[in-house]
């Protein structure tokens, strides 16, 4: 009986609680009702009013947004910023990163990026301390004393010092270790004075010798373990290398071995934390190389490479891409033909002069395609010594053509001059490039205008190495190095046409007794005013004799998709001389703040 009185009271509260809930709702709908539909009616008359106030608010914050933008961006550049990965394509293959070893293109790559020099050159080409701090030069001008710069480390963490730097010259002076820089180094004594100073000793004065000690140092820590008949072959060269230089080593990928032609390594280097001249701001630099060009450039154009190098013009499969950047590295080097002046037609002063007056330089320059430099003398323009009255012979056809007919040159039914049987006609020896296609082929043309035969021979890069080697040709286009020194006797002395001599780069096996002494004697004079004094001889005899056509100052033509924030347009002693500042490219941008 008691349950259910209980069951009846709770569904009397139970109805009475659906009665309330239902009261509200049906108030809820009253009150929405007669407080929104009914008020909403009334905007309707207003409806324009209110669409104009709510338009201008929305104008109002549109206009502030865009404002903040405008100052945002207004406040804001485009810079470069640090990061990413840099990745350099060239031909070759990779051997050796050791600098006492390191030749090819790929090799001299690697090396540079890795192991530091005691000098190197800044953006105006001077000499510039890398690993050391300054030197200085007795007053005889054989002893040169260095001083490295503190805190010097080896990419393994070991302190660099003097030991290192003598070890290194000791090792290539060494004829076990067969480095190719030996014969640059023989009769100079090295030694340390102290963890920091070095001390070179010279047979005799040369001006020129800081500019010698810009090669990698090498750690004696680890090399010193290794007989110097080993060290050509050893691991540190390919597998662990170890150096100061701006980026260290991380690894090496070969691939595609069993094809030549799809032969590819790759070698990723990372930026060394304790680098004296700054930690780079690339992220990784890898150093791709290729056994094919036709591989390289495909790589390239595929956006799988930021740059490649070793080309003397754009190859025609990337003349079309716009995005690419062509810097134009001018290189302190003369272009020129070398007259072999020992036999046939070229060992006769007037032909050779003869043929310097019936070249028309400007117009070979004007084809290339880019700005350059004339060069009129053994020594370039602006280098200490050149002087502007003593340039080779001008173009001028009526003078060339003189020059032949009053010795005896006469012109015959063909057009060849000869002269007692004798036809004038030597052939022309060129690299296998665009640019020497093109410099030989006008050069050919103008020469014929004389009444001189040219043929042209074009060799391959072995081919044409070994025609300078053994001097197998009668004229050679050939460009040489010279460097921010003007010492040029290694190209013009007497004693570097010797087949016996180390190098014989007197590639026109130029003879001439008072050029030799000028020489001699120029590059042992410390004092640049005696030097130019000096040198003046041999200027004058080089003029008169014409050994040779100077021709222009080639460039480096490194090719990069788009602009490499820090690589500058500046002179250049030798193709890696690019990396002079390399801790400072930037290839990533980002808007900053100002």
């Amino acid at each position: 009986m008691r349950t259910r009185l209980v069951r009846l009271r709770f569904r009397r509260r139970f109805r009475k609680g659906q009665q309330q809930v239902g009261d509200l709702s049906t108030q809820a709908e009253q009150h929405i009702d007669r407080h929104f539909f009914k008020r909403f009616e009334r905007l309707l008359p207003i409806r324009r009013f209110l669409i104009g106030w709510v338009g201008l608010v929305l104008l109002l914050i549109a206009g502030l947004v865009a404002q903040n933008i405008a100052l945002s961006t207004h406040y804001q550049t485009l810079q470069s910023v640090p990061g990413g990965i840099y990745k350099e394509g060239v031909r070759g293959r990779f051997t050796n990163a050791n600098p006492m070893y390191a030749t090819s293109d790929a090799d001299t790559t690697v090396s540079r990026l890795m192991f530091a020099g005691l000098f190197t050159y800044d953006e105006h080409g001077k000499l510039a301390g890398d690993l050391a701090r300054d030197y200085s030069v007795d007053a005889n001008g054989n002893t040169y004393t260095v001083r490295l710069k503190p805190n010097l480390t080896w990419h393994d963490g070991k302190p660099l010092t003097a030991a290192d730097v003598v070890f290194t010259y000791q090792m290539i002076q060494n004829p076990d270790a067969q480095s190719p820089l030996r014969s640059s180094w023989q009769g100079i004594t090295v030694t340390a004075s102290d963890k920091h100073t070095i001390v070179f000793k010279l047979p005799s004065g040369l001006a020129s010798f800081p500019y010698n000690m810009t090669n990698g140092i090498v750690p004696q820590h680890i090399l010193s373990k290794i007989s110097p008949n080993g060290l050509r072959s050893a691991d540190f060269n390919t597998v662990h290398p170890i150096g100061a230089g701006p980026f260290e080593w991380r690894a090496i990928q070969v691939d595609g071995t069993g094809d030549p032609k799809k032969a590819e390594q790759q070698i990723a280097l990372k930026p060394f934390e304790q680098y004296q001249g700054g930690v780079p701001k690339l992220q990784e630099f890898v150093v791709h190389v290729f056994g094919d060009g036709e591989e390289l450039v495909k790589a390239f154009d595929d956006d799988q490479l930021t740059a490649i190098e070793g080309y003397t013009a754009v190859p025609e499969e990337l003349s079309g891409d716009k995005a690419i950047v062509q810097n134009n590295l001018p290189l302190r080097a003369a272009n020129m033909v070398f007259f072999k002046t020992t036999q046939g037609v070229l060992s006769q002063q007037p032909v050779r002069q003869a043929l310097v007056q019936g070249a028309d330089i400007n117009s070979i320059i004007k084809s290339l395609g880019y700005a350059t430099r004339a060069v009129r003398e053994p020594i370039l323009a602006g280098q200490l010594g050149y002087d502007p009255t003593l340039t080779q012979a001008a173009y001028n056809l009526k003078a060339a053509k003189a020059t032949l007919e009053a010795n005896g040159w006469v012109v015959g039914k063909s057009g060849v001059r000869s002269k007692a049987g004798q036809e004038l006609a030597f052939t022309l020896t060129v690299p296998n490039s665009v640019e020497a296609s093109l410099v030989s082929g006008q050069l050919k043309s103008q020469w014929k205008q004389i009444g001189a035969k040219v043929d042209i021979q074009t060799l391959g890069t072995s081919e044409f190495q070994n025609a300078i080697t053994y001097h197998s040709y009668d004229a050679i286009l050939n460009g040489i190095s010279i460097g921010a020194d003007p010492d040029v006797f290694v190209y013009w002395d007497s004693t570097q046409a010797d087949i016996r001599s180390a190098n014989r780069l007197n590639l026109s096996e130029y003879k001439n007794a008072t050029a030799d002494a000028a020489l001699e004697s120029g590059r042992t004079r410390i004092d640049p005013t005696l030097r130019v004094i000096k040198y003046k001889p041999f200027l004058q005899e080089w003029q008169k004799d014409a050994p040779a056509l100077g021709l222009y100052q080639p460039r480096l033509l490194y090719i990069t998709h788009g602009t490499v924030s820090g690589l500058d347009e500046r002179p250049l002693t030798t193709p890696t001389d690019r990396f002079a500042n390399v801790q400072n490219w930037q290839i990533r941008q980002d808007r900053v703040t100002n």
